[in-house]
């Protein structure tokens, strides 16, 4: 069985519709951010403040290359970086994985932020301008390594239930 590994920017919708098609598919779900702040026994705000991202960066690395590894069978949610950082994009392309990059536009992303923006620490100062500057600058830094993925679905007007009716046409 192949690893299903769900990527995106922040807002795409990773962990929410990740943990729809582990209840489906029964596959579970593993969240790489909760694995990385289970081991570190510290939230990823704190391992940045206490010991720098370059550390963070290859602390997510281990851990990834750990959960590809495993025999189990799971569903891998990655945090928005991931695949940006220590070649994890060529990860994406490996024979034993189904990689999906959730796409979304930046009024999508924006949009999605917006409410709940509190609760992510890069964007929770910004104002809506600064913000959608934010977002449109990230996507177009991130979006080659986002298209290393195998398979990309648009999340565009779509509720999580349909995103995940896409996946699961994928996946048969």
């Amino acid at each position: 069985m192949k690893k299903i590994i769900l990527l995106g920017y922040m807002g795409s919708g990773k962990s929410t519709i990740a943990q729809k098609l582990s209840k489906i598919t029964n596959i579970p779900f593993l969240d790489l951010d909760i694995c990385i702040e289970e081991r570190a026994r510290k939230s990823i705000n704190l391992i940045f403040e206490e010991h720098g991202e370059i550390y963070f960066r290859k602390l997510e690395h281990q851990i990834f290359l750990e959960l590809l590894q495993s025999s189990e069978k799971s569903i891998i949610g990655l945090g928005g970086g991931t695949p940006c950082y220590a070649n994890n994009h060529e990860l994406l392309k490996r024979e034993d994985v189904i990689s999906i990059y959730l796409k979304a536009s930046i009024e999508t992303l924006y949009n999605r932020l917006v409410h709940n923006k509190s609760k992510r620490p890069l964007i929770a100062s910004m104002n809506e301008d600064e913000m959608r500057e934010f977002i449109a600058k990230h996507l177009f830094d991130r979006s080659f390594y986002y298209n290393q993925a195998q398979n990309k679905v648009s999340v565009d007007g779509k509720t999580a239930d349909e995103t995940v009716q896409d996946i699961l046409a994928l996946l048969a």
